[in-house]
């Protein structure tokens, strides 16, 4: 890959592609509920490598993302063997917190299948305790979270659960 395309990569990235396996579907054949969390946490490990938080980054640095809150929105059925990718958006950055939208989406099929949102928290192992980012992991978080400024506030992004009330 051109280094060009490597520093300005396609918005949202795609940070986990799959498939789903027979032991994630339930008695009504569709994905189960606590499989998208678990994909939606592969989409988090996919984009923790590309800022610098990948295996070899978190043995020198000593940090790590923890997941400090995390919303789902079930939106369309999903089958055996169904092809899946999760892609993340940077919704907003501080010294060290993530707010993360993230979409779950069958390749070829228009919209999302889910939305999840995150807020992770950078973490030195050493504690543990939280810690602000690297320098070298907010030279890498900074120039995605600007470019993804740019894109449209994710549907369905701080929603609150509930059965609102009758008039």
């Amino acid at each position: 890959m051109p280094e060009a395309a490597a520093a300005n990569p396609p918005l949202p990235l795609v940070c986990f592609e799959g498939v789903v396996l027979p032991e994630w579907v339930d008695y009504n054949g569709h994905l189960r509920d606590a499989f998208y969390s678990l994909l939606f946490s592969y989409g988090v490990d996919g984009l923790m490598d590309r800022i610098g938080l990948d295996a070899a980054g978190r043995e020198a640095l000593s940090h790590s993302l923890f997941t400090l809150e995390a919303h789902i929105h079930y939106l369309r059925e999903v089958k055996l063997g169904a092809a899946l990718e999760v892609r993340a958006q940077l919704v907003a950055i501080d010294a060290k917190r993530l707010h993360v939208a993230l979409a779950l989406h069958v390749p070829g099929v228009e919209g999302a299948a889910a939305l999840g949102e995150q807020m992770l928290l950078n973490m030195d192992m050493r504690g543990p305790r939280s810690a602000p980012f690297a320098p070298q992991v907010l030279q890498r978080l900074q120039p995605l979270a600007a470019q993804h400024a740019a894109l449209p506030r994710p549907a369905r992004l701080g929603s609150v659960i509930g059965i609102p009330p009758k008039k």
